[in-house]
């Protein structure tokens, strides 16, 4: 049996006599910049992770750059991230002449560790960004609890002002791989003043191609934000600020448009197939099963599991017909384009642990019963032997 990492072709085929109609609306309509398309889907996103802004903009990396431009971070600030994330999030800071500044995780979680923050902040922390990693939501409560403890009070949903420097510190969501996941209640994209989100098109909720968004509950950052997108112009020609071309493109709205109906199932689907990944593995005492927080509603973008066997397993499972992944085997402080932080190895254990020892099994939401029960048969028969 050959099992992929993921099947595209499998959700267009199922999608095929929605998606291809509005597409070809598109093409006959002729607006393929923004347009009614992106404005609809702008709607049906910001409803569903109960926002009042939706920003489509053109990939997810510019998404992680606006949720910072427009809270005004700049050349000299500091931005506080998880070391193990994909580097976009890094580039968010980086576009705006930031600085990022590496925090280690939670083991279990996988997710940017609050303990760890409080040694991270300096007079130029300007944000920090909780990456909802893999598909969990990070514990904000729990971070906002850091920065009070800090004499940081909070002002708003995601911002802090120092009782005594009136310093601000504000607290951006990374929420490129947990559409529709919850903490506490709540969906990801409006516990935080701004969040970014990524629809790459192997992502929950993807485009075909590339896309992205900024959600946002505030009218004068959200219309900031839309006129950033847009070269700093509201009107044609006036430029109010300086801003940059992220707008989305009218085919990618009209795509996630049609799948924005699909996501809830879809996401059920894959809590499905987490669960019985759950149920057939429990049982493998050489492997570490990735855990959903009791105050977190997982949408498992990926399935990451740990093991100290991680490459010879993973070339086991390539050579039994099953396609897994590395997110990410070079935590961001190891990075080549990172040297000049001065970080080496030991800096952050359980990123780098994670780096060597996490392994993403194969995971989309139309996975069979069958293949998943292959994928859970060549792990045990591979520690059998």
């Amino acid at each position: 049996m050959h099992v992929p990492f993921l099947d595209l072709k499998i959700q267009y085929q199922s999608i095929k006599h929605e998606i291809n109609p509005a597409i070809q609306n598109v093409l006959d309509s002729a607006a393929f910049i923004l347009g009614n398309s992106v404005h609809d889907f702008e709607k049906a996103f910001s409803e569903a992770h109960q926002v009042k802004h939706c920003i489509a903009v053109n990939s997810g990396t510019a998404g992680n750059h606006l949720a910072l431009w427009v809270l005004g971070l700049q050349t000299g600030d500091e931005v506080i991230i998880p070391a193990n994330t994909f580097i976009a999030t890094a580039w968010g800071a980086t576009l705006c002449g930031a600085k990022p500044v590496f925090v280690d995780c939670e083991s279990d979680s996988y997710n940017i560790d609050p303990n760890k923050i409080e040694q991270a902040i300096t007079l130029k922390t300007k944000a920090i960004v909780a990456v909802h990693l893999y598909g969990q939501p990070a514990d904000i409560d729990t971070i906002g609890d850091v920065l009070k403890a800090k004499n940081y009070e909070s002002i708003d949903k995601g911002f802090f002002i120092h009782s005594t420097t009136g310093q601000k510190i504000f607290l951006v969501e990374d929420c490129a791989q947990s559409h529709l996941a919850e903490y506490k209640g709540k969906r990801v994209g409006g516990l935080s003043l701004t969040a970014s989100f990524s629809f790459y098109p192997g992502k929950n909720l993807g485009a075909y191609g590339e896309g992205g968004a900024v959600t946002i509950d505030d009218d004068v950052l959200a219309r900031k934000a839309k006129m950033t997108r847009a070269h700093g112009a509201e009107e044609r020609y006036l430029h109010e600020f300086y801003g940059h071309n992220y707008r989305m493109e009218g085919i990618q709205g009209a795509v996630l448009g049609v799948k924005m109906k699909y996501l809830n199932e879809w996401t059920e689907m894959r809590r499905g197939v987490a669960r019985k990944y759950r149920q057939l593995l429990s049982d493998v005492e050489e492997i570490q099963l990735p855990v959903e927080k009791p105050y977190a509603k997982h949408v498992y973008h990926l399935y990451v599991i740990q093991t100290a066997k991680r490459n010879e397993l993973q070339s086991y499972l390539e050579q039994n017909g099953v396609s897994t992944g590395l997110h990410y085997p070079i935590p961001l402080h190891l990075q080549p384009c990172f040297s000049s932080f001065g970080h080496s190895y030991g800096d952050f254990p359980c990123a780098e642990q994670i780096s060597h020892h996490g392994l993403s099994l194969p995971m989309f939401a139309e996975m069979t019963d069958e293949q998943i029960g292959y994928v859970a048969e060549m792990i045990k028969k591979y520690f059998k032997k």
